[in-house]
């Protein structure tokens, strides 16, 4: 059963990387792998209860007999829920974030940004976007992101060509911006809760990686353009019937939204609890001052200009969807005992944390971020316990950051690797082989110079072993 849950998972795997040819949404083929992974897992509970958690189900019976209806509930509520809550902490923060950035974009305090796109010079255009959407992911998630700034930059850009461009440079500083904090991408969101890394060490430790990966492909991109980019201006959004909020509402309202999302790390670090929770505070606080801001408008939830929040909704729904498939599909895997054997053989046969992230990018470059970052870090708990505390693996060790570095900036290399990528090549109607002929290579020249940089600043610690 343990090899057939395992070619399940592969094949789900498989499917979700060819997404782009077979046309199936991922996030289906994610739930739906979960899903019958588990079914199949409490099939055979018994056997896999008794090998994998003997003591715990023992003390579980408190002396009744063990029946199958015993089991089933043991897995479902000591087994089971665990991986449940697991994804949900990374759905809830997502769901926060989202309803952040409507609030946020309802009351127009992202209009500035569209004021500062009031240039012809491809140039200060690109590093402009470039700037804003890695500040912006850093703080968000990659793909509410991407979808905003894409949208705003479809309607400033008329030219097919130049918004393939400047939408590639939105992408890389998504996915890399996100890479950058704990905050800004899902997987880092599921190893600062494992408390796997701390916010600041991270950042730090991924700073220069970041920056390189992150400026060399944009300036590579920026003299593809002509000096002057085709643009059309569109008037500022109407967003009310009888009042507008001011500037200093909607700077207000920004510095509660995003800079509230600065503090979840110190919140993190001073309860414990998990970041959601701290999203959540952020979303309660935004909502109220909106509601006081708001109060003389009439029709306060019939703003006009909605299409941005709708698509950000559609978008953020099914990479839920999709999180919520991958932990549950690795769960079971765990559960298996099939990733404890990964990690022994990986810690056998390839004994180097360096070579795992280049496996890990490769993988990463034709399935999706999340999917491979998860996959890798999933061998965390695993490995801890059969071969002992390794230095790669402690707290803040160069594992997460390797992977966390290389996996996202590898994503970019064919722009299939990210939901922010996909949303680009649906978006402009890109082909791949466009996009690698014109942006990947040059990404995977960035990502490969960030992971060389990334190696020189940790050799001195010698802690580039698995075991």
């Amino acid at each position: 059963m343990t090899l057939i849950i395992v070619a399940i998972a592969v094949f789900g795997l498989l499917l979700i990387a060819t997404g782009r040819i077979t046309n199936i949404n991922k996030a289906a083929v994610a739930i739906f792998t979960g899903t019958l992974c588990w079914v199949l897992y409490i099939c055979y509970g018994a056997d896999f209860v008794l090998s994998q958690h003997p003591n715990d189900y023992s003390s579980f019976l408190q002396g009744a007999v063990a029946t199958s209806v015993t089991v089933k509930e043991y897995i479902a509520s000591n087994i089971f829920l665990k991986y449940v809550g697991r994804a949900a902490e990374i759905v809830l923060y997502l769901l926060a974030t989202m309803t952040i950035v409507e609030v946020l974009d309802n009351n127009g305090c992202f209009d500035f940004l569209k004021q500062l796109l009031r240039t012809r010079s491809s140039r200060k255009m690109v590093w402009m976007l470039a700037v804003i959407t890695f500040i912006l992911s850093a703080n968000l998630d990659n793909l509410t992101t991407t979808v905003m700034m894409l949208t705003m930059m479809h309607g400033v850009i008329q030219n097919r060509r130049q918004r393939m461009i400047l939408g590639s440079v939105i992408v890389i500083s998504a996915n890399i911006g996100g890479a950058l904090t704990v905050i800004g991408d899902p997987t880092n969101l599921l190893i600062w809760n494992k408390s796997a890394v701390t916010a600041t060490n991270f950042s730090v430790a991924l700073a220069l990686p970041c920056l390189i990966a992150w400026a060399l492909p944009t300036w590579w991109l920026s003299n593809m353009l002509p000096e002057r980019v085709d643009t059309g201006w569109i008037g500022m959004p109407y967003r009310g019937d009888d009042t507008r909020l001011n500037v200093w509402q909607r700077l207000l309202m920004l510095v509660v939204g995003i800079g509230g999302l600065w503090f979840i790390p110190t919140f993190h670090n001073i309860t414990k609890l998990s970041p959601f929770l701290g999203a959540l505070c952020v979303l309660s606080v935004l909502w109220i001052v909106n509601e006081i801001f708001n109060r003389k408008l009439i029709n306060v939830d019939k703003m006009i200009d909605r299409r941005v929040p709708r698509v950000l909704q559609y978008g953020i729904i099914q990479m839920m969807l999709f999180i919520v498939g991958i932990v549950l599909m690795l769960g079971v895997l765990a559960e298996t005992g099939a990733l404890r054997w990964l990690a022994q053989w990986c810690a056998v046969n390839i004994h180097n944390v360096w070579i795992m992230g280049i496996i890990a990018g490769t993988v990463s470059s034709v399935l999706d971020n999340f999917a491979t970052a998860a996959s890798f870090f999933s061998l965390y708990d695993v490995s801890m316990s059969t071969q002992g505390l390794a230095a790669a693996f402690v707290q803040n060790g160069i594992y997460w950051k390797v992977i966390a570095f290389v996996v996202p900036a590898a994503g970019n290399i064919l722009a299939t690797g990210s939901m922010a990528g996909l949303a680009l090549l649906k978006m402009e109607h890109m082909h791949v082989g466009w996009y690698f002929r014109n942006v990947g290579w040059k990404v995977m020249v960035g990502a490969v110079l960030g992971l060389v940089a990334m190696f020189l600043m940790d050799w001195c610690y010698g802690t580039y072993y698995l075991a």
